[in-house]
């Protein structure tokens, strides 16, 4: 690795499982980036304690006293990234939708996992929703975030059979396996500058009519 590793910050809600094997991932001396902060918009999040205790810094930043002002919640964010020197930033389980405000402040930095093969099964309930359509093969799938909800463009993905008999809560644990895998792969890929963002090309509109 040549250079110094890429400084990443972490957004959670919850238990952030995908967080612990980013920061697994980044304990190796090879690994192009380290993750030098957990910022949850939940106070109770139990992925804060997790970093604490890998010794990583931890921010709060509740999106409550905000009310409906999103972007104003957004530039609290923002600041406390900008405060730790963030170059990039990757989603596990934050649930909270991005404004084209703070996506645009850092687009082509922003990573997201989610679990589906994506395009298939954009949003929310991705497991029930592939068990009621009879899919053959779920996933997961690491994105570059843009306005529209799990639209990006793809850094990495992996699938997995789904089973006869599986329920939500058994193929759920066999995607989010693949999910612990894929997510640092990707992450080191961008840190790398293996995979870089790259905006599609504006539509032409036909200048006639």
């Amino acid at each position: 690795m040549t250079g110094p590793k890429k400084r990443v910050a972490v957004l959670i809600s919850g238990r952030g499982s995908n967080m612990t094997a980013l920061i697994e991932a980044a304990q190796a001396k090879d690994y192009p980036a380290e993750i030098v902060l957990v910022v949850s918009n939940q106070p109770d999040a139990a992925g804060l304690a997790r970093a604490r205790e890998a010794a990583i810094a931890t921010a709060v930043v509740d999106h409550r006293p905000f009310g409906k002002d999103r972007e104003a919640f957004e530039r609290a964010l923002d600041d406390e990234l900008r405060k730790h020197g963030i170059e990039i930033v990757c989603l596990a389980g934050f649930m909270r939708l991005l404004t084209s405000w703070f996506i645009g402040r850092w687009r082509g930095r922003i990573l997201n996992i989610h679990p589906a093969l994506l395009p298939e099964f954009k949003g929310l309930d991705t497991h029930r929703r592939a068990l009621e359509a009879g899919v053959k093969r779920h996933g997961a799938t690491v994105h570059f975030v843009v306005e529209e909800t799990d639209a990006g463009p793809i850094v990495s993905q992996q699938s997995v059979p789904v089973l006869q008999g599986d329920t939500e809560a058994t193929l759920a644990a066999r995607v989010l396996e693949i999910e612990h895998r894929i997510y640092p792969e990707a992450l080191r890929l961008v840190a790398e500058g293996r995979v870089r963002f790259a905006a599609a090309q504006p539509e032409i509109k036909n200048p006639r009519g």
